[in-house]
C-alpha cells in the first residue's frame, strides 16, 4: 500500500498550497473518464468547504461529447444542462508530477436541490455501497493486478490482500497531418485511422513477448517515466512488465482501501494517457483492440477484513462437510457472498463489460470468461476464488475475471460489493457446482448460465425490471447507466464497419 499523507483539512489548505496560484480539479463521468478543469488557488481555497457548481452535461453527452439520443434525467434541455453542485474531496490530494506539480483534486458530485449524492457519479456509488459496510464496522480493500477489493478501517493494521491489473497496448502516433515526423501526438492517431485502417497503426514493439527484461529498454524512459511518475502521484505500481501482444504492458497498481484503489485505478490511465501523448504514444485500453490476439483485462480481486484487519473470507480451519471441496476453508461469510456474485453477476454485465467492443473480448477459447462460473484457483472462470490450501489465509479473496480494461473501476468495484453483500445479507446459499479443473468455460460440464453476447442484450437484461441491479443500486442509476448504453447501441446500430464494406461492396 502506498504511503499516506497527512489528513487534508480546510484548516491547513493555505498552508499546503502557501506557495501555488492554481488548483486542477476533476470528476469522474460513467465511462469513468476524468472531467475537470484548472482554476485560482483563490477560487479553490473559496469553494474547497461548500462546493461549486460542474456543468450537469457531463452526465448527459457521451464519451465524444454527443449529448445522448434520449435525454436523461439528471442533464437535459429541460433542465437546462443546470449546474451540479461539485465538492472537493480533500482525502484525493496529489501534485501532477509532469505538469509542474501542481495541486490535484477530485470531486463528488451532488444533486444541487437536494444535496444528496448524485445517483450517476462513480465515486459517489463507490462510497454507497462501502458505507452499507461501514455500518457493520467493516471497511474494504482494493489493489490492482486486475482490480482487488478488501477491507481496512481508521488506523488499524492491514493485511495484503490481492492486487488489480490492467493490461493494455500501446501504439504509435502516426506523423502530424502536416507531414512533419518531429511532432507526434495523440491526436495525429484518430486522423490516422480516418483514411488508413487499424492494421496499419504501428505496435509500440513487435511480436509476442511477455515479460521480457529487453523489451522495455526500446522505450525505457516512457517506460521508466510512467512507473516513476504513478509513485509521486499517488497510484503506485507494485508490479510492471510486457504481456503477450505487440506493444503491450501490464501493470498491478498497489493494494489499497476499495474506495482510494478505485481512484487509483482511474489515474493511472491518466498518468499513461499524459506521458503517452508526451512521448508520441496512444496508449489503448480497449478490451480487444486486435482481431485474433488477446484483449486486455481488468481483472478485481476482492476480500473483506474487520477493523483488527482479520480475514473474514477465511475459515479458520478446514470444513470436512463442505457443501463443495473448493470452498473447504471459506467462512460462511465467504460463501454468502460468493453466492452473491454468483446471482447477480448476468444482471450487472453493462458494467463489467460497458462498450460494443467489451463482448469481443469474451468469447471462447481466448482465456475470458464466458458463463456464470466459479472455481478454486481456476483462471478460465468468471470467479476465481483464491483461498488455502493454495494461499495464505490472510490472502483469502476473489477475482472477478470478467471485468475488461475497458471498464469503469469505480462502478466495477462498486457493483462487486453490491452483489457480494447482498449475498451476506440474505444469507444466499451456493447452488453451482465449481468449475472442474481442466474443464472448459461453456463447455458441456459447465451448468452456469451464459453471459451475454452482446451490450444489447447485457442491457436489456440489466434495465428489466426484476433486474438484481436495480435492488441493489437503485431504480435512478439503473436508469441512467442503462440509457447511456442505449446510446452506446445506437451508434453501434447505425454504423457501416469496414467488415462490411469489404465482404458485401461487389458481391451482393
Amino acid at each position: 500500500m502506498s504511503e499516506r499523507v497527512p489528513p487534508v483539512t480546510l484548516e491547513t489548505l493555505p498552508q499546503l498550497l502557501e506557495h501555488d496560484d492554481k488548483v486542477k480539479l476533476a470528476g469522474v463521468d460513467v465511462d469513468g473518464i476524468l472531467r475537470g478543469k484548472l482554476i485560482s488557488k483563490k477560487k479553490f481555497l473559496s469553494i474547497a468547504g461548500d462546493g461549486f457548481g460542474f456543468c450537469s452535461v457531463v452526465f448527459g453527452w457521451d464519451m465524444h461529447d454527443q449529448t445522448y439520443f434520449r435525454e436523461l434525467k439528471i442533464s437535459n434541455k429541460d433542465n437546462g444542462y443546470r449546474d451540479l453542485l461539485a465538492i472537493p474531496d480533500l482525502s484525493t490530494y496529489r501534485r501532477i508530477p509532469w505538469e509542474g506539480n501542481v495541486p490535484f483534486f477530485l470531486v463528488h458530485f451532488y444533486d444541487p436541490d437536494t444535496k444528496a449524492p448524485l445517483c450517476a457519479d462513480p465515486r459517489g456509488l463507490l462510497k454507497t455501497m462501502v458505507e452499507r459496510l461501514e455500518k457493520h464496522e467493516l471497511g474494504a480493500m482494493a489493489g490492482a493486478t486486475t482490480v482487488v477489493l478488501s477491507s481496512r478501517h481508521n488506523n488499524a493494521p492491514l493485511t495484503p490482500i490481492a492486487l488489480a491489473e490492467y493490461e493494455f497496448y500501446q501504439f504509435r502516433a502516426p506523423p502530424s497531418s502536416n507531414g512533419s515526423t518531429s511532432e507526434r501526438n495523440t491526436s495525429s492517431t484518430a486522423s490516422f485511422l480516418k483514411e488508413n485502417p487499424v492494421g496499419a497503426l504501428p505496435p509500440l514493439t513487435e511480436g509476442m513477448f511477455g515479460y521480457s527484461l529487453t523489451r522495455p529498454v526500446h522505450n525505457q524512459d516512457y517506460y521508466y517515466g510512467i512507473f516513476d511518475a504513478c509513485q509521486q502521484f499517488r497510484c503506485g505500481i507494485e508490479g510492471w512488465h510486457t504481456e503477450s501482444g505487440p506493444g503491450v504492458f501490464e501493470a498491478a497498481l498497489e493494494f489499497d482501501e476499495i474506495r482510494e484503489m478505485a481512484d487509483k485505478a482511474g489515474l493511472f490511465k491518466y498518468v499513461v494517457k499524459c506521458l503517452g501523448s508526451k512521448s508520441g504514444i496512444t496508449p489503448c485500453f480497449m478490451a480487444k483492440p486486435r482481431e485474433g490476439l488477446p484483449g486486455n483485462s481488468g481483472h478485481m480481486h476482492v476480500s473483506i477484513v474487520d477493523k483488527l484487519g482479520k480475514n473474514l473470507f477465511y475459515r479458520g480451519e478446514k470444513d470436512e462437510n463442505a457443501p463443495f471441496t473448493d470452498v473447504a476453508y471459506l467462512s460462511d461469510m465467504g460463501r454468502h457472498f460468493l453466492a452473491g456474485l454468483i446471482d447477480g453477476l448476468p444482471d450487472i454485465m453493462p458494467i463489467l463489460a460497458p462498450t460494443i467492443n467489451s463482448y469481443k473480448r469474451l468469447v471462447e477459447n481466448f482465456w475470458a470468461p464466458v458463463t456464470v462460473s466459479w472455481g478454486l484457483e481456476h483462471r478460465a472462470a468468471s470467479i476465481r476464488l483464491i483461498s488455502p490450501p493454495s494461499s495464505s489465509p490472510k490472502a483469502t479473496r476473489f477475482e472477478m475475471r470478467v471485468p475488461g480494461a475497458d471498464a469503469n473501476p469505480f462502478l466495477v468495484l462498486a457493483a462487486i460489493l453490491g452483489l457480494g453483500w447482498r449475498g451476506v445479507e440474505k444469507k444466499l446459499e451456493l447452488k453451482l457446482p465449481p468449475l472442474g479443473k481442466g474443464e472448459d468455460v461453456g463447455g458441456t460440464s459447465d451448468q452456469g448460465v451464459r453471459l451475454a453476447k452482446s451490450l444489447k442484450e447485457a442491457t436489456q437484461r440489466f434495465m428489466r425490471k426484476e433486474s438484481v441491479a436495480r435492488e441493489v443500486f437503485g431504480d435512478d442509476f439503473v436508469d441512467h447507466f442503462g440509457g447511456t448504453r442505449e446510446h452506446e447501441i445506437r451508434l453501434w446500430d447505425e454504423a457501416v464497419t469496414d467488415w462490411e464494406v469489404r465482404r458485401y461492396i461487389e458481391t451482393v
